[in-house]
């Protein structure tokens, strides 16, 4: 037994995870309904939610307390990554519902209130980044972690001793340790999600509303099979795509089943350090991409509001399809603050041509009968782009560094 279990960690956790998701699928083909197998998926993405809030505060602040170098050009890269992505992810949602427009059976709302406009959104956020920091852990408000770590970081700067320093390093890097542990349970996770999945979903989305999923899916797979290697290409000038694969692999396929950014926080950073990144860097970086990039999230609000203008016969002009993909970027970057998230934003972009709040609602309730593929396709392409970008910062920084 001690041989069999040394054999398993020692090989790639991507074999594992891959193991994992084929023995959960014929187990749910085969013997459905055991509740004991699904639960394996739900303690493996509740054990990730519980430790990536307190992970990301920890590591923020003992980042900005002990870094040494200059991290601002690193970070003003990398948000021009994070909201390039997601305008060009628009962009292409746009042209794909122009080129394959679809329609759908509008259903009935499904009872959730959405923001009234960017302001509420805005507002939200703001409000979310000075929320009480203990209430901001224990919700997984990422945004009032970010901000009340980097306070706490810069003040330990200010004012600690090295001694305080070195225990809020040791502190950090047990927190780390315990992370890869829970890691290592991915490959049990994932049977217990594929299980569920395969036990739960049927076939019937697939045939009401395949052509939707379709034009969904394809513009995600066109912008992390190419707007985002383009991208990365025209800052580091070589070959993208084995930093793309390797992103999509080791982060894409985690974050598609576990369904949430949140919980795929821990997983990215141990694949940043992984690739070599600066742990000062990218203990930033990727929470706050899980906050602000939302490529998925920006074609799914896109492509859903067309098709509810093409079900309308609206007329969309090239002026207002650009707006709107201005109106989906600011939108998506405000998706995680928000309950439901980027589904529930659906109705500011309708509102652009507009459409009634109801009719708006009931495009909702079709996104959520969709979300088991939508949303883990959409949260696989926002998670990898996140460790994507945040290579690509870093390695740009060290191409201009090289250079001078």
């Amino acid at each position: 037994m001690r041989q069999l279990l040394s054999h398993w960690f020692h090989l790639s956790l991507v074999l594992r995870i891959l193991t994992g998701l084929v023995v959960g699928a014929i187990l749910g083909i085969v013997c459905p309904g055991f509740y004991w197998i699904g639960l394996l998926g739900t303690l493996f993405v509740s054990a990730l939610k519980a430790i990536a809030p307190v992970l990301v505060a920890v590591l923020v602040a003992s980042s900005i307390a002990n870094a040494k170098g200059n991290l601002g050009p690193r970070f003003r890269t990398v948000i021009s990554l994070y909201l390039l992505s997601t305008l060009l992810a628009a962009v292409v949602a746009v042209v794909g519902s122009f080129l394959f427009p679809v329609q759908m059976a509008l259903t009935e709302g499904t009872g959730q209130v959405a923001p009234n406009g960017l302001r509420d959104i805005f507002s939200t956020l703001l409000t979310n980044m000075v929320s009480n920091p203990l209430y901001s852990v224990t919700s997984a408000n990422y945004l009032g972690v970010l901000f009340w770590a980097i306070i706490l970081g810069f003040a330990l700067k200010r004012v600690a001793s090295p001694t305080t320093l070195q225990m809020v390093s040791d502190f950090s890097a047990a927190i780390t340790r315990a992370v890869r542990w829970v890691i290592q349970f991915a490959p049990f996770g994932i049977l217990g999600l594929v299980y569920s999945s395969v036990g739960e979903s049927g076939l019937e989305i697939f045939t009401v509303y395949g052509a939707l999923l379709l034009l969904l899916v394809g513009a995600m797979l066109v912008c992390a099979l190419v707007i985002n290697p383009l991208i990365v290409y025209a800052y580091l000038h070589r070959n993208p795509y084995p930093l793309v694969w390797q992103c999509l692999k080791e982060s894409g396929i985690n974050a598609f089943f576990t369904r949430s950014s949140a919980a795929n926080i821990p997983v990215n950073m141990v694949l940043c350090q992984r690739l070599g990144i600066e742990r000062d860097f990218y203990s930033v970086s990727i929470p706050l991409g899980a906050t602000i990039n939302m490529n998925g999230a920006a074609v799914t609000i896109t492509v859903m509001t067309l098709a509810v203008c093409h079900t309308l016969g609206l007329e969309v002009s090239f002026l207002s399809a650009l707006v709107l993909s201005i109106i989906s970027t600011l939108a998506a970057c405000g998706a995680s603050g928000v309950a439901g998230g980027s589904l529930l934003l659906i109705p500011i972009a309708c509102s652009l041509f507009g459409i009634d709040g109801n009719v708006a609602m009931q495009a909702v309730g079709v996104g959520f009968i969709i979300g088991v593929v939508q949303d883990s396709v959409e949260t696989a392409l926002n998670s990898s782009a996140d460790a994507l970008f945040t290579a690509t910062a870093e390695h740009y920084r060290q191409r201009v560094e090289e250079r001078k």
